[in-house]
Order: structure tokens, then sequence, then C-alpha cells
């Protein structure tokens, strides 16, 4: 149980009847205003302002079972100027105290909420401040680039002040060096993709099999399986986990041309734009009729059945793979075909991803940074002036940190102005 702000050292003494030396684990006998015993219990004590949330802090490690949580909660509830933490609260006061920034809350949110290793990593490679720290770098080369302008414009008079011929030249550079790094960063995919997993489409036309693969890939009884035609009718959607992955696997209606009905035509439409949303698309049917598809992995299934059927076998030797959902076969290399290409659409290792909220912010940063030769901007330093501070507030807004007293430090420290 977690206790911050100014009390918690008041509150930490109200209980044991002492504060234990600072960082140093210490056995003691918990008890309420009223002497009764409420539990023997491991305290810590963390002075502020080298604390997870910047505050003081105290922590009480209790015996787990919920009759003992809740008599120390009504203790600590009774003891003046002290509440229960709203959701979030000791996040929120980490941020506000300057302990993390927003970019690391938010990896901490993910990593909270991970279920697979890949989620794990990329939570954890956010919180860790991966992120934060390439955004500090990038914030110093934009607060130089900015003194630069500002001297220039302000200061160029001042005789311990260099002026360099060609300034806006020299801006602009800087300016499409940044911005490249900052589209290498675009092109990552996206921390959505990982925390809510790659969608993977099932799709082929009627009777291929799909109902069955989903089913054997989520091993139970998922989507209904008929040999009449039309009888998936929705997406049916299944989450799963492969070597780690968060996938979404959803079974769609079967594609065809004639012969549906007004619900099965909802269906279709359904599945087809399914299939177009797709990370990637799983397809049962003909290889001559495949939708076009960036990661299309074409399947010969229901392979039990068409054994020695030339025409199928010729379109199976056409596929990327051999699949009976029913007997098992193929299921191994489908696993290890869907895990390989879903690797490609991953970060590699080292790399981490954005949120859209941060690649929002850093697209813009980019664009603010891009000019144009020859024209108007690209010889104004009172523009290229503004397009730095502008492409610095969307840098700022992916940490929170960083501002005009920031670019003021820069130019003042770097400049002998003003001495």
């Amino acid at each position: 149980m977690r206790i911050s702000g100014s009390r918690a050292g008041e509150a930490l003494t109200a209980l044991a009847g002492r504060l234990p030396a600072p960082r140093r684990a210490s056995l003691a006998s918990l008890q309420d205003a009223a002497g009764a015993p409420l539990d023997r219990a491991l305290l810590l004590w963390f002075p502020g302002p080298t604390t997870a949330t910047g505050e003081d802090l105290a922590e009480l490690h209790l015996h787990g079972g919920r009759a003992v949580v809740a008599a120390v909660a009504a203790a600590l509830a009774a003891l003046p100027g002290l509440r229960h933490a709203e959701p979030g609260e000791f996040t929120r006061r980490a941020f506000l105290n300057g302990r993390i920034d927003l970019a690391e809350a938010e990896g901490l949110a993910d990593l909270l909420a991970a279920e697979t290793e890949s989620q794990r990593v990329q939570a954890l490679a956010l919180a860790s401040g991966h992120v934060s720290r390439a955004v500090a770098g990038w914030q110093d080369r934009l607060l130089a680039l900015m003194a630069g302008a500002e001297a220039e414009l302000n200061f160029a008079d001042e005789d311990d002040v260099e002026v360099y011929e060609g300034a806006a030249q020299r801006l602009i550079a800087g300016m499409a060096t940044l911005g490249a790094e900052l589209g290498a960063w675009l092109a990552r995919p996206a921390a959505e993709v990982i925390a809510e997993g790659l969608s993977v489409v099932i799709a082929g036309p009627p009777n291929a099999g799909k109902s069955t693969l989903i089913n054997a890939l989520a091993q139970r009884e998922l989507a209904i399986v008929s040999p009449v035609e039309g009888t998936t009718r929705d997406v049916i959607e299944t989450p799963l986990a492969l070597d780690g992955i968060a996938m979404r696997f959803s079974d769609t209606a079967g594609l065809r041309a004639e012969g549906a009905d007004a619900i099965e035509a909802i269906g279709i439409d359904r599945a087809k734009a399914a299939v177009e949303a797709a990370d990637i698309l799983l397809w049962l049917g003909p290889p001559k009729d495949v939708p076009e598809h960036p990661r299309a992995i074409l399947i010969a299934a229901q392979a039990d059945r068409w054994r020695g059927d030339a025409a199928a076998e010729a379109d199976a030797a056409r596929c990327d793979l051999t699949l009976s959902a029913a007997t098992g076969e193929g299921m191994d290399r489908l696993h290890a075909y869907i895990v390989e290409m879903a690797r490609t659409l991953l970060p590699r290792e080292g790399e981490t991803a954005l949120r859209q909220r941060q690649r929002a912010a850093l697209a813009e940063a980019k664009q603010w940074l891009a000019i144009e030769p020859g024209t108007r901007e690209a010889g104004d330093l009172i523009l290229i002036a503004e397009r730095l501070r502008l492409a610095a507030a969307a840098l700022d807004r992916i940490t929170g940190r960083a501002g005009v007293e920031d670019m003021l430090d820069a130019l003042f420290g770097r400049f002998c102005i003003g001495k």
C-alpha cells in the first residue's frame, strides 16, 4: 500500500509509531488510532523529491488478506489530510512533479495492459524513456537552430556574436537533416498495431474451410461449420497470440458474385472491407481470385478432400502452403508463415514504436521543418524562426516538456550576449 504526499511521514508514524531509516525495509506492528493491532508489516520510507511521485512516499508491505488491507486502508482514511488516490493519480503526480513525461506515462499505461511479449517489450521501451530521449535530442538540436536564428535576427550587431554568411541556408540545411530523422521514425509501425494486435483476415469463397480454420486456430468452436453456402454472414473475430505477438483473427462471409440474399450480401460487403483493412490476408480460394493485397498468404485448404484431383493439385502448386485444418496438416507451417510475416510489420529489435498522438505531433514537426528551396520563406529569417518555434512546440506535445525558457537558456548560454 502506497502513501504519497506531504503527510506521508506523519501517516507512517501514526500507524507504526516511528519513521524508519530512508530506503531501508523495517518490520513493525501497525495500530489504528485507538491502539488496535492491524498487521505486522514491512515499512519503506522514501523522502522526496527523488521518489516515484516526486513527493514524500511511504510503502506498507502487508499480508494480502482482504480484511487486513481494508482495515489498514480504513485506519489511513481516518487520519487528517489523507484520502484515497484517484485512478491514475500516482502516475499523474509523477508527471506533474517532473519525474516522468507524457510519453513515459503512456508507456506505463501500456505496460500495465500488456498481455503478450511484444506488447511488454514495446511498452517497457516507451516507459523507460526511449522515445523521450530521442525527443530530447531533437529538441536540443532545434533549440540550437532557434538560438542561431534569434541571434542573427536580434543580436547581429553585438561584437561577441558570430554572424554567418548564408545564415538562412545553414538553418534550412539543419532543418532538412532533422526532418529526415523524424521521417524515419514515422516510417516505423504504429504502437497501436502492437497494442491492439495485427489484423489477420481469413477470406475466400463459400465452403472454402474458413470457419474450420479459425476454429482450429482458436482451438474452440468459434464459428458454425456447415456445408450450406452462406452460413457465415458476418465478421467473426477472436484475439490470439502467436509467438508472443498479439493478433486479431477474423472469419468472414464467403465471397461470391451471385446467389447471395440481402443479408448475406451485407456480410460479403463487410468481408471485403475487412480484407482491405487487414494487415495479413489468409486466402483460401483459387489463386487467380485472390484480392490485391500486399501481404496475402495463399492457402490450398481442405487438402484432405481434394487429394488426387488434377485441377486442385495444380491450384495447390501455385499456393504458398497446403493445409487441412480438419486433420492438422500444414497448421505448424501456417503458424510459422504468419509469425514470419507479422514480424515484418513490427519494429525491429531496438526500435520503439510511436503511439498515434506521438506520431501526429512528430508529423507536424516534420511539416514545419520542410521549406522549399527558392521560395520566399527560404530567404526570410523571421519565417524560418517561426517555423522552428512551431516545430519545437509540436515536439513538446510528445513529452510535455521544454518550451520558451529552454530556448532562452540555449540562446543566452551559448552566446556571450548581455555580459
